[in-house]
């Protein structure tokens, strides 16, 4: 088949739950929320233009970031007849679309389905026995493994390594999707393409309008046992990173077409000789001063003058992975990091004129009331003190392919039968913990989030305004402040 003649839908199925609205895209932990910050999914918009680059006929649709219906969307399939539909999963909604993909098949018999995400890419042949789907991409960098798919396709060739589906009925174990190539040598997101008008409602970032990249797949630590991404989708020894002139080469062409503010999504920014050089250019250039630049960043990665370095480069905000108060926790999550660090890294970053954004966990199998109390007490010091300017925090939810999942398995330590995944959607606690219950649980991602209503952080927050940017700025955060008490309502603790 001509490729122009080959039709591929890319994005997301709509999802329908009293919960909230699904945070499916570009989210190593999934959560339904009140109010929604979509994120721009990099590599599936990746996919799109590659396709798009090698002549396919593409359609991208998010039915979430939409707000479209499942009656829409079964209308636009029978308007549009996409030969191929392409889309993200993950194990809280897994279930959800074995569903709509039986739907799917019933009334589109002819066109093929592929999906991708870390659950399907740890447990491909669950879903290949529990649904109708024809392909079950194993492995991250699913934007180059679409690609050879639809060629495999189009060209009516073999199915290629890291791909599973059915032949004779039977179930193809085709290994693990192997990415030999350079991210180089992707195509820069064509952001008209996959609407990135869709993804502008993150509070933290503060320039409008912004974009989401990814300067590596995913984190050069690649070792933290939560984290689903570095031990299903780019497990040890797939880490890859784009040189720092590619990455610049992509700024220049967002900050050309109007971006105010860019955020790096990769796991870690890359660090050392990496940094500095793309720092460089941003300096020499004089894009430091067109954009606000933003990125996931580690505690002690960098030093004070590299933290010099990087605001002078036009870096805004750093996120760092708290995760716990409590040093034989971060020991445990293999973190690499210590309270000790935590602290100076905040306070070096925020010496400098950068904005440290810290995340957080609570919900631990092996952390006490008084553990968690900890992680609010480490939190409401670097925040009310000025070492910190924002912070998120979450329930440990520890999804299937990550070592801390296989310990709870070991240790008998979830809460229900692990096979319940539609529970694995931080609405409530996954894990047993020694004293705590439910509630009281829930009420520590509450009182967390309170820290933003204590009356030192409210006075730093006021005295730090200089114009009415930074008047929108405070007041969309205070709005998803809201949400996520309200995503947290059920515990009833007080900050201690």
């Amino acid at each position: 088949m001509n490729k122009a003649d080959f039709k591929v839908l890319i994005g997301y199925p709509p999802i329908k739950s009293e919960k909230g609205i699904p945070l499916l895209s570009q989210n190593r932990q999934f959560q339904y929320f009140n109010n929604p910050t979509f994120i721009f999914p990099v590599v599936l918009g990746t996919a799109a233009t590659i396709l798009k680059k090698e002549g396919y006929n593409i359609l991208w649709r998010d039915f979430i970031a939409e707000g479209l219906s499942e009656d829409f969307f079964f209308e636009y399939l029978e308007f549009e007849k996409p030969n191929l539909f392409v889309f993200e999963t993950k194990t809280p909604v897994i279930k959800l679309h074995w569903d709509l993909m039986n739907k799917l098949k019933e009334k589109f018999p002819d066109m093929k389905i592929a999906i991708c995400g870390d659950h399907v890419t740890f447990l491909p042949e669950e879903t290949l026995q529990n649904s109708k789907v024809d392909y079950v991409i194993a492995g991250g960098y699913f934007d180059f493994a679409i690609l050879e798919l639809c060629n495999a396709l189009s060209e009516k060739k073999e199915i290629p390594k890291g791909i599973w589906h059915r032949k004779d009925n039977k179930i193809i174990n085709n290994g693990k999707y192997e990415f030999k190539g350079r991210l180089d040598d992707a195509p820069f997101i064509d952001r008209e393409l996959t609407k990135n008008e869709l993804y502008q409602k993150e509070y933290n970032l503060k320039g409008r309008p912004f974009a989401y990249i990814m300067s590596a797949r995913d984190c050069w630590w690649n070792k933290c046992k939560f984290c689903v991404w570095n031990h299903t989708l780019y497990p040890k020894g797939t880490y890859r990173n784009r040189t720092p002139e590619n990455v610049f080469e992509e700024v220049k062409l967002l900050v050309d077409n109007g971006v105010k503010e860019i955020f790096d999504d990769a796991g870690t920014i890359p660090i050392g000789e990496w940094l500095k050089k793309f720092c460089g250019l941003m300096i020499e250039s004089g894009y430091n001063k067109k954009v606000m630049f933003s990125c996931n960043m580690r505690f002690g990665a960098v030093n004070e003058e590299e933290y010099k370095l990087m605001k002078k480069a036009g870096f805004r905000l750093l996120k760092f992975g708290l995760e716990s108060g409590n040093q034989k926790t971060l020991d445990r999550l293999d973190k690499g990091t210590t309270i000790e660090v935590i602290e100076e890294s905040c306070k070096l970053a925020k010496k400098t004129g950068l904005m440290p954004h810290l995340t957080m966990m609570v919900g631990y199998f092996w952390e006490t009331r008084e553990d968690a109390n900890n992680t609010i007490k480490l939190a409401k010091k670097l925040m009310t003190k000025g070492y910190a300017d924002v912070l998120q925090s979450t329930v440990i939810v520890p999804y299937p392919g990550t070592p801390l999942y296989e310990e709870a398995i070991k240790e008998n330590m979830f809460r229900f039968n692990p096979k319940e995944y539609e529970r694995f959607d931080m609405s409530e606690p996954v894990l047993k913990t020694p004293d705590m219950t439910d509630e009281e649980v829930m009420g520590i991602c509450n009182n967390i989030y309170k820290i933003f209503l204590t009356p030192e952080y409210m006075f730093r927050s006021l005295i730090g305004i200089r114009s009415f940017g930074d008047v929108k700025f405070v007041l969309k955060g205070a709005k998803a402040v809201v949400g996520h008490l309200k995503d947290f309502s059920r515990g009833k603790n007080e900050i201690n």
